[in-house]
C-alpha cells in the first residue's frame, strides 16, 4: 500500500504539474488529522513523516516531560521518557512513535479531504505564479462565457476576465471565439488567483506592433509614445537610430501589410504612425499630421505650443470632435493652441496695440512682473484669468479685476472671441503600468471593409490607415518652426 501511495503521488506530480515534496507534506499533515479522529484517536501534538524512498508512514505523539502526570495523552514520566531518549530532562518534549495498524474509514476520509484541499491550493499558487509579473504581456484565450456583463476568457492554465469597462462598444464576442488582450492586472482571491485583461489600453497596440514587426522586437525601431482613444483613434511615435532604417516604413509594412494586421485586430481602429523627434517644435509638427502646419512658436519652460495653420487646414487639424489635437497633447505631452493664419494674424495686430503699463494699476515694476511670469499681451491675460494674474508678485485682488475688465472693454467681445484658441490640446499625463478606466465610447457605425490601397509615398512625417480607403493629402511644404525658449518679452 505504501509504495501504491508513491505511484499516486507521483502520477498526479506529472497530471498536474505539482511537485512531489509538496504532496508528500499535504499527506503527511492530512495523516495527522486523521489520527486524531475516529476509533483509537490520538490526543495532543501528532506529526506524520513518511519515507521518500519506501513510503512507509510513522505516526509521532509529542508529550512533555513532567515529574507528576496529569494528563497522560500529553505528558510523560521522567523516567519513561529517558527509555526514549537518555539525555530527558523535565520540561523537554519527547516523540514517541504510535503508528496504528490502520487509520479506519473516518480518518481515511478525513486524509482524503484534507489532500483534495490541498492540491487545490497547490494549483492555485502554480497558476499565480505563473501569471505573477506578467502585467503588460499579450495573451491569446477563447471565449467560454459571459457573467455580468463580463467576458470570461479561457486562457490556458486558468480563465481571465475581460470587463465591460475593458473593451470598446463596437467589440462583440461569441462563444469559442478567440481573442487577444492586454493582461492589466493578476490579484489573488479566495477562488483562485484572478488574471484581468484589456482591450483599451495603450499598451495593448505597443505590444502588438512588437509582436508584428521585427525591428521592433529586435530593437532596431523603437516606440517612443502611445496616445490612444479606445475604439476610435491612436497615434504612435517610433523612432530609429540606425539612419538606413525608416521606423514609419518599418511599422507599415510592405502595402500596409503589418499595420493592417493590427487594426484588424483592433476592430477598425485608425492608426496614425507618426515620426518621433527630440526636437519638441517638429515632433508637434508630426503629430498634428494629416494636417499641414505653418508655423510652430514652443515656449519648453510652460511645455506649451502655439500652432498656425492654414485657414482650409484648421478643422483638419482640429479633427472630429477635436480628436486630432487631443491625441496630438496626449502624444507629444505639451499643451497645444491652434489658430488659423486670419486668426493669428488679427490676434498679432490686437496685441500689438496693448501696453501693459497702460492699463490701470500697472507701472513699469508691475509690468515687469508680468512680463516674468509669462504675461506679455492681452490674450495671456484673457487666457490666465483672476488666477493666473492673482500669482504675479504685487497684483492684488482690485488691481486684478480692474485690469481685466479694462482688458475685455479694450478688446471687446468679438475680438475676445476671436482671441481664444480655436482648438486647444490639453497636456496628457504620463503613461501607467495600469491605464484610468474610461467610458466606453458611444455607437460608432460600421464602416466598410478596408479596400487593398498602395501606401502613399512616405513623406518622413506620419503614415496613416483607415478601413476605409484613405485620401492621400497634398505634400505639406516644410512648416516654419520657431523655438522660443525662455518666453520672449514683447
Amino acid at each position: 500500500m505504501n509504495g501504491d501511495l508513491l505511484l499516486i503521488l507521483d502520477h498526479i506530480e506529472r497530471e498536474r504539474g505539482i511537485e512531489r515534496d509538496v504532496l508528500l507534506e499535504a499527506v503527511e499533515s492530512a495523516l495527522a488529522s486523521a489520527a486524531k479522529k475516529g476509533p483509537g484517536a490520538l490526543a495532543g501534538e501528532v506529526s506524520v513523516v513518511i519515507d521518500r524512498q519506501t513510503g512507509e508512514i510513522s505516526v509521532f505523539a509529542e508529550r512533555r516531560v513532567v515529574v507528576e502526570i496529569e494528563d497522560p495523552n500529553t505528558e510523560i514520566s521522567l523516567a519513561e521518557a529517558q527509555q526514549y531518549d537518555p539525555d530527558a530532562e523535565e520540561g523537554d518534549v519527547v516523540s514517541e512513535e504510535v503508528t496504528p495498524d490502520e487509520f479506519g474509514r473516518i480518518a481515511a476520509q478525513t486524509a482524503k479531504q484534507v489532500i483534495i484541499q490541498k492540491i487545490r491550493e497547490a494549483e492555485r499558487d502554480i497558476v499565480y505564479h505563473e501569471f505573477e509579473g506578467r502585467e503588460g504581456d499579450i495573451v491569446n484565450g477563447v471565449v467560454t462565457r459571459f457573467e455580468q456583463g463580463n467576458v470570461i476568457v479561457d486562457i490556458g492554465r486558468t480563465e481571465a476576465i475581460l470587463p465591460y469597462r475593458e473593451r470598446t462598444a463596437r467589440e462583440e464576442f461569441h462563444r469559442g471565439e478567440r481573442v487577444r488582450a492586454y493582461i492589466l492586472e493578476v490579484r489573488r482571491s479566495e477562488s483562485g488567483p484572478q488574471v484581468i485583461l484589456s482591450r483599451t489600453h495603450p499598451g495593448l497596440v505597443d505590444r502588438l506592433f512588437a509582436m508584428e514587426v521585427p525591428e521592433i522586437s529586435d530593437g532596431i525601431v523603437e516606440i517612443r509614445a502611445v496616445a490612444r482613444e479606445m475604439g476610435e483613434r491612436t497615434k504612435i511615435a517610433v523612432h530609429s537610430e540606425a539612419e538606413s532604417v525608416d521606423p514609419v516604413g518599418a511599422c507599415v509594412g510592405v502595402k500596409g501589410g503589418r499595420v493592417k494586421a493590427i487594426v484588424r485586430e483592433l476592430r477598425g481602429e485608425k492608426i496614425d504612425i507618426i515620426r518621433w523627434s527630440p526636437d519638441a517644435a517638429v515632433f508637434i509638427t508630426n503629430a498634428l499630421s494629416p494636417a499641414r502646419v505653418e508655423r510652430v512658436r514652443a515656449w519648453s519652460d510652460l511645455r506649451r505650443a502655439e500652432v498656425v495653420v492654414a485657414d482650409d487646414q484648421l478643422s483638419l487639424a482640429i479633427g472630429k470632435r477635436g480628436q486630432n489635437v487631443r491625441l496630438a497633447a496626449k502624444l507629444t505631452g505639451w499643451h497645444i493652441d491652434i489658430r488659423s493664419q486670419s486668426e493669428a494674424r488679427a490676434v498679432s495686430e490686437l496685441a500689438m496695440r496693448i501696453d501693459l503699463t497702460s492699463l490701470p494699476g500697472v507701472g513699469e515694476k508691475l509690468a515687469d512682473a508680468m512680463r516674468e511670469s509669462g504675461i506679455t499681451s492681452w490674450r495671456d491675460i484673457l487666457d490666465r484669468g483672476m488666477d493666473g494674474l492673482l500669482a504675479v508678485e504685487g497684483i492684488g485682488g482690485k488691481t486684478a479685476e480692474r485690469v481685466l475688465d479694462a482688458v475685455r472693454n479694450a478688446v471687446g467681445e468679438e475680438e475676445e472671441a476671436a482671441a481664444k484658441p480655436a482648438a486647444r490640446g490639453k497636456e496628457a499625463p504620463a503613461a501607467a503600468a495600469k491605464a484610468p478606466a474610461e467610458e466606453p465610447p458611444e455607437e460608432v457605425p460600421e464602416e466598410p471593409p478596408a479596400a487593398e490601397v498602395e501606401p502613399p509615398p512616405d513623406s518622413g512625417e506620419t503614415e496613416e490607415v483607415e478601413v476605409e480607403p484613405p485620401s492621400t493629402p497634398e505634400t505639406a511644404e516644410e512648416p516654419e518652426v520657431e523655438v522660443e525658449e525662455p518666453r520672449p518679452e514683447s
